[in-house]
Parts: C-alpha cells; structure tokens; sequence
C-alpha cells in the first residue's frame, strides 16, 4: 500500500514562513454539532449505553469538548471515554456492564495513523475485535455528512487566511477524516488559502508538522494555529510557534490574530512575552479531570 503521507514528505516551500491551522472549532464553529449530534448519539447507541445515556453523553462530550483532550483522535476518544464511563458510580450502581474493546488498545498503540482506511484495511484483514469500532466510526461519518452542513467559518477567518496566505505556506492540520475536511473547506470556499489538507489518514498532527515543516523552515517561522492542548503540543514538539483560538472565545481569538499576531509573527516578534502571554490564558480554560 502506497505511504498517504508522501505528499507531505514531496511537499517543498514556496515562501519562508509556514502557518498550520486545526479546522474543526477553529476554523469552523463544528464541533459542538459534530461531538452533540453526531458522535455522541453513535456512541451511545453502538455500544450499548442508552440505560446510562445522560452519564455517556456527558462523559463523551467532556472528553472532547471541555477537557484537555478536546481535539483528540476519535479513536483515543473511544477508550478514554469508556474508561471515564466506567469509574462512574452512577453507571456501576445500575448495574451497567460498559464495554472494553482490547483490540481498540492494542491497535491504537502499534497504528501512526488511526483513521478510516487502516481500520477497514484491519477488520478487512480478519481483526474481528475492531469490528464493533469499524460499525460505529462509519455511522459517525454518516451522520456528519448527513447532519453538519452550512457551518461557516468564524468571523474574519477568511480575512485572517488572505493575510497568511500572502506571507506564509499554510495547511489545514487535523484529526478529521480528510474527505470531510476538503468538503468542508471547498463548500465555504476556503481552499484556495492552503497548499495542502492533511487529515487523519496521513497520521498525527505532530506527524503533520515533522514531515511537513520541521525541516524546511525556520522554527521561528513556523506557527501553528489551534483550539485544543493537542495542537499546543503538535507545535511545541516540532519547535513551532503556537497561536491558541480560545474554546468559548473564538471570536475574539480570531480578531486578536488578525490584527496582531500575524503580524507580530511575521514582524518576528511571536515568542517569548506574546507567546507565553496566549498560552497562560489558553491553559486556563480546559480541565485535565472532571468534577463528578
């Protein structure tokens, strides 16, 4: 099987700064109706929990929402969510047996890029304990394609992109499914602002920037634009720069960027204060625990 990464490996700068930007709740305010009405239900009714609904829903949700794994691969999402359902007494005082999926674990320590294709490619290949995630991961894409349309970008993204764009290669860097991203950013015309789509299927987000980046750019010219840890720690762990877009306050995040960190960024003004002035207020806002 062809690498799906070796378009990141081929690609070659055009212009000395680089810029990744996340896509879901930073780009587009779609993870609220994705994680509520698409993954949440899915996961409920595919393993079983509708006795415990309220508890899985909330555990879902804070999982990938208002905690500081928001962003996270789903897959990773699964196990922790599960792991988090089970340790609730509410859930063990109804006697609720939550599933565990030793296949999911093991897959997920040994696979660099959990996505679609190498999880039909394992079940395909007689892995029958991944089966049940393979039932579920494409009821979920179903539902975001049938359910999440007409999102738009958050106010003066596209402004912000044109301005990046003029200076920087940008790509889009995320853990969505990649035939959802280009959808995405192709129905609201923002394609033409990036040189790349990176999702999933072409591995971490980390991965992303390492093969994309790290070696061709300076690390003060590389920036990385995200509303979750995991894109603070993507950036971090390839010497980049780290703009965050607040979750609850994207609005604001985008107008703070487009009317002062690109240029501070550019200017090479970035790090040091402005940096570690954003993350002190970014780290603030998502929990490590939860407080049931």
């Amino acid at each position: 099987m062809p690498d799906p990464s070796q378009t990141l490996r081929d690609f070659q700068p055009t212009q000395d700064f680089f810029i990744g930007i996340d896509s879901d709740g930073c780009v587009f305010d779609s993870m609220e109706i994705k994680h509520k009405e698409c993954f949440a239900p899915m996961f409920i009714k595919h393993f079983e929990l509708q006795a415990v609904s309220k508890y899985a829903r909330e555990v879902w949700e804070f999982v990938n929402l208002y905690s500081k794994t928001r962003g996270c691969n789903r897959f990773h999402a699964v196990i922790r969510s599960l792991d988090l359902l089970r340790e609730r007494k509410e859930v063990s005082a109804r006697g609720i047996d939550v599933p565990a999926f030793p296949a999911l674990l093991e897959w997920v320590e040994r696979e660099s890029k959990l996505g679609n294709a190498t999880l039909d490619a394992e079940v395909a290949g007689g892995n029958e304990g991944l089966a049940p995630i393979k039932t579920w991961s494409d009821a979920v894409n179903a539902s975001v394609k049938d359910i999440v349309h007409g999102v738009p970008p958050f106010p003066l993204v596209r402004e912000t992109l044109g301005l990046a764009a003029a200076r920087g290669d940008c790509m889009v860097i995320s853990q969505t499914p990649t035939d959802a991203l280009e959808r995405e950013w192709a129905e609201n015309e923002l394609e033409g602002f990036v040189c790349a789509i990176a999702g999933q299927e072409l591995g971490t987000k980390t991965q992303h920037l390492e093969i994309t980046a790290k070696e061709k750019y300076a690390p003060e010219n590389m920036l990385m634009i995200g509303d979750a840890p995991g894109d603070h720690n993507a950036a971090t762990a390839n010497e980049a720069l780290f703009f965050p877009i607040n979750p609850g306050d994207e609005e604001a995040s985008w107008e703070r960027l487009h009317s002062e960190g690109l240029e501070k960024f550019f200017g090479g003004n970035f790090a040091a204060d402005y940096q570690q002035q954003l993350l002190a207020d970014f780290k603030n806002r998502l929990p490590e625990n939860p407080t049931w």
